[in-house]
């Protein structure tokens, strides 16, 4: 395991992003999205992306110079074209205009089309948060959800994220797969030569496994309904925005490189003083959490809310670096080699 400076990290791949074409936009928040993932301690989406986007950039899945166009369909509604573009920056641009129209009309929903996956949702929606806005941030994915009682998949994983913005404290950020684990950290499993925890993939006819290599599908959270939210957002996605879904999903890792994947996103940026003043919103938060944390704790338990352990995370990881496995540094040298860029 190597360990890397956070901001070496950044500087490295906002380098490596503009070599290979990406524009000052997307080089900026597509090596922030992922730097700052890994910084929070979700390397499922974090720099483990990177030689993925890499490639797909080069390979021509993603648009690395997307015109991104807004359609304003009524007051606070706007359908963003994304061009292909990385969807991270797709979805950077959709809440930059959430907050603009929201800041005005108190609220805005912003659809995404002709994307490709956001990554960490969080790493979108928390700048709403961090400007004092609520937010509701949605993707879909392709098919790897086992269908609830069917020996295949259909939905993805498709993550929901909200976030709240707190007064000189971090954001309350919830961002969550509706399967058990995300595709990526199955890979992370397999490339570690690691079993899987129990209940959390299938295999051949939807057999339960503990094995990577022979999983095919991911189990919902909460059975059904996890199941249930995760049709919910293929809806607001898919069906919504003209999108394709399922099984029509170009899949990430196994379709060509070159093939684009024209995914959804959704989001909604709300006011947090459209009902109450914000300061009353604010507290009352706070009064929130000082409540829930002043439970009873389980004996060698700590009580968390949501950000909370990404928090953590974020402090230690600041201090001691990013935490790479080494086949992952490997690849991300071999990249460094390429392009006469040092890490």
């Amino acid at each position: 395991m190597i360990r890397i400076n956070y901001n070496n990290l950044l500087n490295f791949t906002y380098k490596i992003f503009k070599k290979v074409k990406l524009n000052e936009f997307s080089a900026k928040t597509v090596s922030l999205g992922i730097c700052e993932a890994s910084l929070r301690g979700v390397d499922s989406h974090g720099i483990k992306l990177f030689p993925h986007y890499v490639k797909s950039s080069i390979l021509g899945r993603k648009n690395p110079n997307p015109k991104f166009k807004f359609y304003k369909k009524y007051e606070s509604a706007y359908l963003l074209d994304a061009n292909d573009g990385f969807g991270l920056a797709a979805g950077a641009k959709a809440i930059e205009k959430g907050i603009q129209v929201a800041k005005k009309k108190g609220i805005c929903m912003i659809g995404v089309k002709n994307s490709s996956h956001p990554g960490a949702l969080a790493s979108i929606a928390i700048k709403a948060a961090k400007k004092g806005f609520i937010a509701f941030a949605f993707t879909h994915a392709d098919s790897l959800q086992l269908t609830y009682g069917g020996t295949q998949s259909f939905f993805g994983t498709n993550p929901i994220c909200f976030v709240a913005p707190r007064d000189n404290k971090e954001p309350f950020c919830l961002d969550m797969a509706t399967t058990q684990i995300s595709w990526n950290k199955l890979l992370n499993f397999q490339r570690q030569k690691k079993k899987l925890p129990n209940n959390v993939a299938a295999g051949k006819n939807g057999k339960i496994t503990n094995n990577p290599n022979l999983a095919k599908s991911l189990l919902s959270i909460g059975d059904y309904k996890g199941y249930g939210l995760a049709s919910m957002i293929e809806i607001l996605c898919s069906v919504f925005l003209g999108m394709n879904f399922g099984k029509d999903i170009p899949p990430m890792y196994k379709s060509a490189m070159s093939k684009k994947r024209r995914l959804g996103q959704f989001y909604i940026v709300l006011r947090s003083d459209a009902f109450v003043k914000k300061n009353y919103f604010i507290k009352n938060l706070d009064k929130m959490y000082i409540k829930i944390k002043k439970q009873k704790k389980k004996k060698n338990e700590n009580i968390y809310l949501p950000n909370d352990k990404e928090v953590i995370a974020s402090k230690e990881r600041a201090k001691k670096g990013i935490p790479i496995d080494n086949a992952l540094y490997k690849e991300i040298i071999k990249i460094s080699n390429k392009y006469k860029i040092n890490l």
